[in-house]
Protein backbone atom coordinates (compact mmCIF):
# COMPACT_ATOMS: atom_id res chain seq x y z
CA UNK A 1 0.00 0.00 0.00
CA UNK A 2 1.56 3.49 -0.98
CA UNK A 3 2.28 5.75 2.01
CA UNK A 4 1.04 9.09 -0.37
CA UNK A 5 -1.75 10.09 -1.48
CA UNK A 6 -3.34 13.09 -3.16
CA UNK A 7 -6.91 14.06 -2.79
CA UNK A 8 -10.12 16.46 -1.75
CA UNK A 9 -11.12 17.59 1.33
CA UNK A 10 -14.92 16.53 1.79
CA UNK A 11 -15.82 16.98 5.40
CA UNK A 12 -14.29 19.32 8.10
CA UNK A 13 -16.58 19.05 10.28
CA UNK A 14 -14.55 17.09 13.13
CA UNK A 15 -12.00 18.57 15.72
CA UNK A 16 -8.31 18.18 14.05
CA UNK A 17 -9.77 15.44 11.83
CA UNK A 18 -10.93 15.97 7.89
CA UNK A 19 -12.14 13.34 5.22
CA UNK A 20 -10.53 12.49 1.98
CA UNK A 21 -11.56 11.58 -1.10
CA UNK A 22 -8.80 10.12 -3.47
CA UNK A 23 -9.60 8.59 -6.50
CA UNK A 24 -7.85 5.63 -8.35
CA UNK A 25 -8.23 4.21 -11.71
CA UNK A 26 -8.67 0.46 -11.93
CA UNK A 27 -8.90 -1.74 -14.63
CA UNK A 28 -11.49 -4.52 -14.95
CA UNK A 29 -10.21 -7.48 -16.48
CA UNK A 30 -14.07 -8.89 -17.65
CA UNK A 31 -14.65 -6.06 -19.52
CA UNK A 32 -11.05 -4.58 -20.33
CA UNK A 33 -12.32 -1.27 -19.45
CA UNK A 34 -10.51 1.44 -16.73
CA UNK A 35 -13.29 2.88 -13.86
CA UNK A 36 -12.66 5.66 -11.59
CA UNK A 37 -12.80 4.01 -7.99
CA UNK A 38 -12.82 6.68 -4.69
CA UNK A 39 -11.64 6.25 -1.18
CA UNK A 40 -12.45 7.95 2.05
CA UNK A 41 -9.35 8.41 3.82
CA UNK A 42 -9.19 9.86 7.47
CA UNK A 43 -7.08 12.07 8.02
CA UNK A 44 -5.22 14.50 11.29
CA UNK A 45 -5.37 17.97 10.47
CA UNK A 46 -3.64 19.65 13.75
CA UNK A 47 -3.89 23.21 12.87
CA UNK A 48 -7.66 22.75 11.92
CA UNK A 49 -6.70 24.59 8.69
CA UNK A 50 -8.33 22.03 5.66
CA UNK A 51 -11.58 23.39 4.08
CA UNK A 52 -14.17 21.16 2.13
CA UNK A 53 -12.92 21.54 -1.32
CA UNK A 54 -9.25 21.74 -0.68
CA UNK A 55 -6.74 19.44 -2.39
CA UNK A 56 -4.34 17.93 0.23
CA UNK A 57 -1.75 15.56 0.47
CA UNK A 58 -1.96 12.75 2.79
CA UNK A 59 1.05 10.46 4.80
CA UNK A 60 0.22 7.23 6.10
CA UNK A 61 1.10 7.15 9.73
CA UNK A 62 0.16 5.16 13.10
CA UNK A 63 -3.32 4.41 13.88
CA UNK A 64 -4.34 7.25 15.21
CA UNK A 65 -7.91 6.30 15.82
CA UNK A 66 -10.53 3.36 15.02
CA UNK A 67 -10.58 4.86 11.78
CA UNK A 68 -7.52 7.52 11.11
CA UNK A 69 -4.42 6.50 10.17
CA UNK A 70 -3.34 8.89 8.07
CA UNK A 71 -1.94 12.89 8.41
CA UNK A 72 -1.97 15.81 6.12
CA UNK A 73 1.28 16.95 5.39
CA UNK A 74 0.51 19.86 2.61
CA UNK A 75 -2.64 21.84 1.07
CA UNK A 76 -1.45 21.86 -2.54
CA UNK A 77 -4.85 23.86 -3.69
CA UNK A 78 -7.15 25.76 -1.89
CA UNK A 79 -10.90 25.96 -2.73
CA UNK A 80 -12.21 29.12 -3.83
CA UNK A 81 -15.27 30.45 -1.13
CA UNK A 82 -18.59 32.51 -2.77
CA UNK A 83 -18.96 35.61 -0.18
CA UNK A 84 -22.94 36.33 -0.45
CA UNK A 85 -22.09 39.54 1.76
CA UNK A 86 -19.63 40.86 -0.31
CA UNK A 87 -20.90 40.25 -3.62
CA UNK A 88 -24.42 42.10 -2.05
CA UNK A 89 -22.26 45.08 -1.59
CA UNK A 90 -20.33 44.99 -5.06
CA UNK A 91 -23.74 45.17 -6.68
CA UNK A 92 -24.88 47.63 -4.68
CA UNK A 93 -21.79 49.80 -6.21
CA UNK A 94 -22.22 48.55 -9.66
CA UNK A 95 -26.10 49.70 -9.68
CA UNK A 96 -24.91 53.41 -7.79
CA UNK A 97 -22.20 53.80 -10.27
CA UNK A 98 -24.18 52.77 -13.55
CA UNK A 99 -26.97 55.42 -12.12
CA UNK A 100 -24.38 58.13 -11.66
CA UNK A 101 -23.00 57.42 -15.07
CA UNK A 102 -19.85 55.89 -13.71
CA UNK A 103 -18.04 53.43 -15.66
CA UNK A 104 -19.73 50.74 -17.76
CA UNK A 105 -18.01 47.04 -18.09
CA UNK A 106 -17.35 44.22 -16.10
CA UNK A 107 -19.15 44.37 -11.98
CA UNK A 108 -16.41 44.34 -9.54
CA UNK A 109 -18.21 41.96 -7.30
CA UNK A 110 -16.97 39.37 -9.73
CA UNK A 111 -13.60 39.28 -8.24
CA UNK A 112 -14.90 40.42 -4.92
CA UNK A 113 -17.32 37.83 -4.75
CA UNK A 114 -15.13 34.72 -4.86
CA UNK A 115 -12.32 34.44 -2.52
CA UNK A 116 -9.94 32.07 -1.16
CA UNK A 117 -8.95 30.72 2.08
Amino acid sequence: MATEFVGKVISDRMQKSVLVAVDRLVKNKKYDRIIKRTSKLMAHDETSQCKVGDTVRVHSCRPLSKRKSFTVTQVLHRARVFDADAAAKAAAADAAAHQAGGLVGAPSFAASAITGH
